[in-house]
């Protein structure tokens, strides 16, 4: 079975690749020849992951599956939430920059509770215009750190440990983090509804 995820991320793409195995071939934006920056212009998670998946189906008509994933911090009332990615004002996709504005708002506060959210939207085409839609949401709790530590992974995984563990994303590599992060848990829903629908 071939499906597109919508990302030329390859970070993301080789984590989701690692988890689907061999049994589902995942093809990226550059595989389909879409070259356009595809708008996230809503509000939730789920709404932008809706919005990418739709383009993709709308544009080319294969079936494909698109992501958004959010750092939700308690005592920030959920931020920086949707606009994980641009945090600091003025950057797309600076982790460096993302995570010093998070440290010094979070600089005085004792509760470090965060969570990471990944809502996977899921459309497959069938013989109508409208194509089905299925949606997958993956959670894992934990704390921010006050400093950053360690060097795999990407985004805000040096200052994120997940519950349960001593160590950072960062800290804990891809093989470890392939298995409990918030992308693992939607995907491995959406890997079971796709191996057995």
């Amino acid at each position: 079975m071939k499906i597109v995820f919508a990302t030329n991320n390859q970070h993301k793409l080789q984590e989701i690749r690692d988890i689907l195995g061999d049994t589902i071939q995942v093809l990226s934006l550059n595989d389909i020849g879409c070259f356009e920056d595809i708008p996230e212009t809503a509000d939730t998670l789920e709404g932008n992951a809706l919005q990418k998946a739709h383009y993709i189906y709308d544009h080319f008509g294969v079936s494909c599956f698109a992501d958004d994933t959010g750092l939700e911090v308690e005592c920030l009332n959920g931020e920086p939430g949707v606009h994980s990615a641009r945090y600091a004002e003025g950057t797309d996709h600076d982790s460096d920059a993302n995570m010093n504005k998070l440290l010094l708002k979070m600089e005085h506060q004792n509760n470090r509770k965060a969570r990471f959210r990944t809502v996977i939207a899921l459309l497959l085409s069938n013989n109508d215009d409208q194509p089905q839609c299925h949606m997958f949401e993956g959670i894992v709790n934990g704390v921010i750190t006050r400093n950053k530590s360690g060097l795999e992974g990407f985004g805000y995984d040096p200052i994120f440990q997940p519950e349960g563990y001593q160590e950072t994303f960062a800290q804990l590599g891809m093989d470890i983090k392939n298995t409990i992060s918030h992308r693992a848990r939607a995907v491995t829903k959406l890997a079971d509804f796709l191996l057995n629908s």
